[in-house]
């Protein structure tokens, strides 16, 4: 077990000074990456939870996004236009309308994710092994308090 310490107001400081610098660049450049593609970060959001839950309601994707109701039924009206979704209704319940990932959805999830891997390992190319793996290890231990508050 390990034992529990008060970080010096400092080092919570920087930490949180470079996860937000860092977020905004790595937002930056996905937003960049998803241009490509003809996607918005809120359209790729919504994909990879589609993908992620498999048939979801619009509610769910909603609450699953942060998003009012009628900015996700916007949001899932684009997405069924460039054929990426498809609204499937309720064979016992007609007012419950699911989404689904189509071929094409799908097809821009995988390429958007190679994408942004390709940069991220630019990146991290430019470390040492070493620093990569305790980078790695850094992150999933601090992921894993986070998740647990």
């Amino acid at each position: 077990m390990t034992m529990m310490h008060t970080p010096d107001e400092e080092k919570v400081f920087q930490v949180e000074k470079l996860l937000r610098v860092m977020n905004k660049l790595v937002r930056r450049r996905s937003r960049r990456i998803l241009g490509e593609f003809g996607i918005t970060p809120p359209q790729f959001e919504a994909l990879l939870a589609v993908r992620e839950h498999g048939e979801i309601t619009v509610g769910d994707l909603s609450n699953r996004l942060y998003l009012a109701y009628s900015t996700t039924t916007d949001l899932v009206d684009r997405m069924e236009r460039n054929s990426l979704v498809e609204r499937i209704r309720d064979e016992n319940d007609r007012r419950v309308v699911r989404l689904r990932i189509l071929e094409r959805g799908q097809e821009m999830l995988r390429e958007a994710m190679l994408a942004r891997r390709r940069y991220l390992g630019s990146v991290l190319g430019k470390m040492t092994a070493s620093e990569t793996d305790v980078l790695v290890t850094a992150l999933s231990v601090l992921h894993s308090h986070m998740v647990a508050e």
